[in-house]
């Protein structure tokens, strides 16, 4: 079996009180896990390199934990901003903020058991191996699932809202646990924010994997998920997945039920009920009293045949049976209701631009500018602030980035400063007049050394990015450098960093040829960046 990968772990959350005890879990399966090992092994915290907590509540003013602290462990715990979008948006903001080979979700209300992390590990060096995947190349394993159980009452017959959650054992793609290569979320964008609800959107990205010759694999690690509290109406407010259906058979076709193993529920019967209880409706007031009749009786007769089949299973206590009774008339109309809503929404999200909510790269974390040719015309051994002339679009491809919230970064080789041509007052008084004009744009990452001193910072070695990225915080992976010479796209690229060069009239034919993407100027550099072409 191939050593673990690096995991991290992204748990999205309106702080839930299940939290404390998910997290608690987790730590103590950690624990468990470097008990197992010996000194030379490797620990949990050199294979998970963070649990990534997503606060998705609207309103943050409080701590996300009330009355405590996060629990410590070997384990750590980072907290990420969510938009309160729902749980597509908070996976994306999570597993975008890490940097792992591996992402594990986890929904915030589970309970891992004490082998949780143990068995995780195992699932995903087995799963890069191979040796769980049937014969499938461990390249085409983009995914492993847990397992997950969800305990009952065993004095009683389960509720209607209890077998609803009870299903969750045999969702085949639960994102309730399940992990995924970080590399395979990226090639589709990530979960599809046009999903709103913690309902389709673990089957449309699985879907998405399948249908480009990807595996999701099952595992051996196990949550359980208890019931919580529903109320009396939970199964009415349940029908808005209807809207989310229709969207699911315009991307992935009308048999994306049996593709996606997902069972289809009873819209039709409940087309049917409430066709006949609005022609029941219109015909009393038209005056067609037989047609009314008639319209009415098959309402009920609809209605009835629903509800028996939801209280016969039990308990059928008085408050489960009036429950239904109530909920089993209303469902219909509200299933009706939201399905109608599904369609007439429907064109406009097809249409919607985000990048978010389509298939395709997300935005870049960070993106890391050369200096002298990229950003400012190129006067060797530049002194003198009064020559700096900014490059054409350098001021507007800037602004765009600003605008859309990415940060910058300067990574330039300045050998000048070692070798006496330029002191360093004189290289802080430059790059003082390229703020100047074209705003903040630190960290500056400079490399001092000569191509004689053997540094791993100056270009093409991965240094400087490297530097960058940490300076910034962002993982090296999710930035972009944008530079004119071959030496900038390979230190892009030995750092595991994507590349865009600009060329000038000084930059080689070869390096063009070399370069992943070669952009004509600033300008359709960054619009190369923010289209997530990338």
């Amino acid at each position: 079996m191939s050593p673990a990968p690096r995991v991290d772990i992204v748990i999205p959350t309106v702080g839930r009180p299940s939290l404390i005890t998910l997290l608690q879990r987790l730590q103590g399966s950690a624990e468990l896990y470097d008990g197992d090992r010996s000194a030379d092994d490797a620990k949990s915290r050199d294979v998970v390199g963070a649990i990534v907590l997503v606060d998705d509540r609207k309103e943050k003013r409080t701590e996300l934990i009330p009355g405590g602290p996060l629990p410590a462990g070997a384990l750590q715990i980072r907290i990420v901003s969510g938009a309160a979008a729902g749980p597509a948006a908070s996976r994306n903001a999570g597993w975008r903020s890490a940097a792992a080979q591996w992402i594990a979700f986890l929904d915030d209300d589970v309970v891992p058991d004490e082998r949780w992390l143990p068995d995780l590990i195992s699932d995903l060096a087995a799963a890069e191996s191979g040796s769980n995947a049937k014969g499938s190349r461990p390249a085409e394993v983009c995914g492993v699932s847990g397992r997950v159980s969800v305990p009952l009452q065993a004095a009683r017959r389960p509720t209607d809202w209890e077998r609803n959650v009870k299903g969750l054992e045999t969702a085949r793609w639960i994102t309730a646990d399940m992990a995924y290569r970080r590399d395979a979320l990226t090639a589709v964008g990530g979960f599809d924010e046009r999903f709103p609800r913690a309902y389709r959107e673990d089957a449309d990205i699985a879907l998405r994997f399948v249908s480009r010759g990807l595996r999701i694999v099952p595992g051996k690690r196990h949550v359980s998920h208890p019931v919580r509290p529903g109320g009396t109406f939970v199964s009415v407010r349940l029908q808005a997945g209807n809207q989310d259906d229709v969207l699911m058979s315009a991307l992935h076709g009308r048999d994306w039920y049996e593709r996606a193993g997902a069972p289809r529920g009873r819209l039709p019967q409940h087309l049917v009920a409430t066709t006949a209880a609005l022609t029941a409706c219109v015909a009393f007031l038209a005056g067609k009293r037989r047609l009314a009749k008639v319209a009415a009786a098959a309402w009920l007769l609809t209605s009835a045949q629903f509800a028996w089949a939801r209280i016969s299973p039990g308990p059928r206590d008085r408050r489960e049976v009036r429950a239904m009774l109530l909920t089993s008339a209303l469902i219909p109309f509200a299933a009706s209701w939201h399905w109608l809503r599904g369609w007439a929404q429907l064109p406009r999200l097809l249409t919607r631009p985000s990048h978010k909510a389509l298939p395709g790269r997300e935005a870049p974390a960070a993106v890391l500018f050369d200096r002298d040719g990229t950003l400012i015309v190129d006067v060797p051994d530049n002194t003198d602030p009064k020559r700096v002339q900014l490059m054409p679009g350098a001021r507007e491809a800037l602004r765009r980035l600003r605008e859309n919230g990415i940060p910058v970064a300067v990574v330039s080789n300045q050998s000048s400063v070692s070798a006496g041509r330029v002191s360093l007052a004189q290289l802080d008084a430059v790059n003082a007049r390229i703020e100047e004009l074209a705003g903040p744009l630190g960290p500056w990452c400079l490399c001092l050394h000569s191509s004689d001193e053997g540094c791993d910072c100056r270009k093409p070695a991965p240094g400087l990015v490297r530097e960058a990225a940490d300076a910034l915080g962002v993982p090296t992976h999710d930035c972009v450098v944008v530079g004119d010479v071959g030496a900038d796209v390979q230190a892009a690229l030995a750092a595991g960093a994507q590349a865009v060069l600009v060329p000038t009239p000084a930059t080689q034919a070869d390096e063009i040829a070399l370069a992943p993407l070669v952009a004509r100027d600033l300008r359709e550099a960054v619009d190369i960046i923010l289209s997530g072409r990338t």
